[in-house]
């Protein structure tokens, strides 16, 4: 049994426990996760849709409220992720994915009539939802896995998340050239492609029992080589960005910088390799060692204990919140157990925690989504050339990463070092966003690029934040359709600020312009005054969101002040390893309880 140190690593043995192990399934969440962006490049493509089909600015902003509505409510993908294994719902977005890009390709193309506005919409938003059926069984999938380190895991899933929207603009800059409709193709065929390469890996793993290479201390290593090379790879990002607005670049040159994306993006499969051949190497040893024998407490007990303590808890019998008539489950409903306990779906719906975090998240997402998706707009009315715009829309996605990184790791270290909530963070971030906000609001020459940064940031910092508080808080049982109904606000928010005031402020100011009219004319604002006011107004909404997180932080500080992971920590301390030579007391004889 005992391998050499190099061929070890070159048996199919070997090669089979890489790709059905659990690093294996990390990386394959990368990699789904880094081609599912597609919804955070509408300001690349959102001109060739409105001069090919002749939108007004309101419309436009309808096409991206729905791109949003589609990337957001999933909870449809999350109801089908708890009952089906993910491959199942990695399949469905693949068909969505296919169905709803390839009309929009085909429309804008010319290739098919021009469809109604309210068919496009359809499109987009079919097109859009398949993106929350890859985020929900790739990102949920991967939290379960690795509960310990929730945070970090969603700050890197997250992370990669943001990055694909400057991953496309590379890949389509290298694959079609500077063409944006063939941006859409790209965003019909890739993720579909990826999903079918790497959806079997997607499944949820028994949790391991403690060993050096399972440890927190150990995985949360491997993450952090996950985070390096996501750095990496995010500077050079950033610098092919900069280089390719000041040099014009070849076909062969951008074909050149698609590769290295590649190889880049290819590259944490190292760590994996690495990972497993730790695990073969600490088996090889376990080997070689006295047999031990496990002595574990039966799985009945443990359920007798755990129903044992929901009784006196809640003063419940347990079958009562698995089969119950409706008036008990109703009330059963506004009896929710203790934060970090598992709620049911309901229990969590109808919790103040929930909807305090629900209404500051549609402050927050709804103003930074309202800048991204008029990024575009916004540079033209602004006076920028077009080579700049399209450099503010990848420092967003660039900035949008390294926001989801910054808050997801800090977060993580913050509260287990230093006990500092995550709810607190979602305040910093808020009140950091109305910087932005302000620098387009006023118009302040030259400041679109530090606006697109701090938008970028905060909208990438925001997610992996609230995704961990809502698992925190309300567990990991329904996390699949909890986690989808804190996205729901992002669209309610986009609509509310991006459609009813952004797009009706931006059409006004451009029929002022036009003589009082859009009908046959450029439908195109020129000015500080075309975003002055919704930005201002988009500005107030998000301090009032910062003001209900800081509710929000005064009702959950004594339960961040507790041990959150503990009962985590626990699931291997009723496992004792006997060496075989002792003896073990026969199963009929009484247990002495621990104290």
């Amino acid at each position: 049994m005992a391998l050499a140190s190099g061929s070890g690593m070159l048996t199919p043995r070997f090669g089979r426990q890489v790709f059905l192990g659990r690093w294996f399934m990390v990386f394959a969440s990368v990699m789904i996760l880094s081609a599912s962006g597609a919804t955070f490049i509408f300001g690349m493509y959102s001109k060739v849709l409105k001069t090919s089909l002749g939108y007004d600015q309101r419309t436009l902003n309808t096409l991206a409220f729905f791109k949003d509505l589609g990337y957001n409510v999933g909870i449809l993908a999350g109801l089908i992720n708890e009952v089906t294994p993910p491959w199942i719902g990695l399949s469905i977005g693949a068909a969505l994915n296919m169905f709803g890009y390839l009309m929009i390709y085909l429309a804008i193309d010319g290739r098919t009539a021009r469809p109604p506005v309210w068919l496009m919409c359809i499109y987009i938003c079919v097109g859009a939802n398949s993106q929350s059926f890859t985020n929900t069984c790739a990102l949920v999938t991967c939290v379960k896995n690795f509960p310990e380190s929730r945070g970090i895991v969603l700050g890197l899933l997250k992370s990669f998340t943001g990055l694909s929207g400057a991953i496309f603009a590379q890949l389509y800059l290298a694959i079609y050239g500077d063409d944006a409709k063939s941006l859409v193709l790209l965003i019909a065929w890739l993720p579909v492609a990826v999903s079918i390469l790497f959806g079997h890996a997607i499944r949820i793993m028994p949790y391991p029992r403690s060993s050096p290479s399972n440890s927190t201390t150990s995985t949360n290593r491997a993450f952090y080589r996950f985070l390096y090379i996501s750095v990496a790879l995010a500077g050079f990002l950033l610098v092919m960005i900069v280089v390719q607005q000041r040099i014009s670049f070849t076909h062969a040159a951008y074909a050149g910088s698609g590769a290295a994306v590649l190889l880049l993006v290819f590259l944490p499969l190292v760590v994996v390799v690495k990972q497993e051949y730790k695990i073969l190497k600490e088996h090889e040893e376990s080997l070689q060692e006295p047999p031990t024998l496990v002595v574990e407490e039966p799985a009945v007990l443990q359920m007798v204990d755990q129903e044992q303590k929901t009784t006196i808890e809640t003063g419940l019998e347990p079958s009562s919140s698995s089969s119950c008539s409706p008036v008990s489950c109703l009330k059963h409903m506004f009896s929710p157990p203790a934060r970090g306990e598992d709620y049911t779906i309901l229990q969590a719906l109808v919790s103040i925690d929930m909807l305090l975090l629900f209404l500051a998240t549609i402050c927050g997402a709804g103003g930074t989504l309202t800048a991204i998706d008029n990024m575009g707009q916004i540079g033209q009315s602004l006076g920028y050339p077009a080579k700049t715009i399209n450099t503010f829309v990848s420092l967003i996605s660039i900035w949008n990463y390294a926001g989801r990184i910054v808050s997801g790791f800090t977060s993580e270290i913050l509260l287990s070092r230093y006990k500092f909530p995550r709810t607190l963070m979602v305040t910093m971030v808020l009140l950091l966003s109305c910087v932005g906000h302000l620098l387009i609001a006023f118009g302040v020459p030259q400041s679109l690029y530090l606006a697109s940064v701090l938008v970028g940031f905060c909208f990438g910092a925001l997610w992996p934040l609230v995704y961990a508080i809502i698992s925190e808080v309300f567990g990991l049982k329904y996390y699949s359709t909890l986690y989808n109904f804190g996205t729901v606000a992002s669209p309610i928010g986009a609509y509310l600020l991006n459609v009813r005031v952004s797009g009706y402020f931006y059409d006004v100011e451009a029929a002022k312009q036009h003589g009082g009219s859009l009908a046959g004319v450029d439908k195109t604002c020129m000015g500080v005054q075309c975003f002055k006011k919704s930005f201002l107004i988009v500005t107030a909404v998000t301090v009032f969101g910062m003001l209900v997180s800081l509710v929000l932080v005064w009702r959950t500080r004594k339960f961040y002040k507790g041990d959150i992971y503990a009962r985590f920590r626990d699931t291997t301390a009723s496992a004792k390893v006997i060496p075989a030579g002792d003896s073990v007391m026969d199963e009929g004889e009484p247990r002495k309880e621990e104290e």
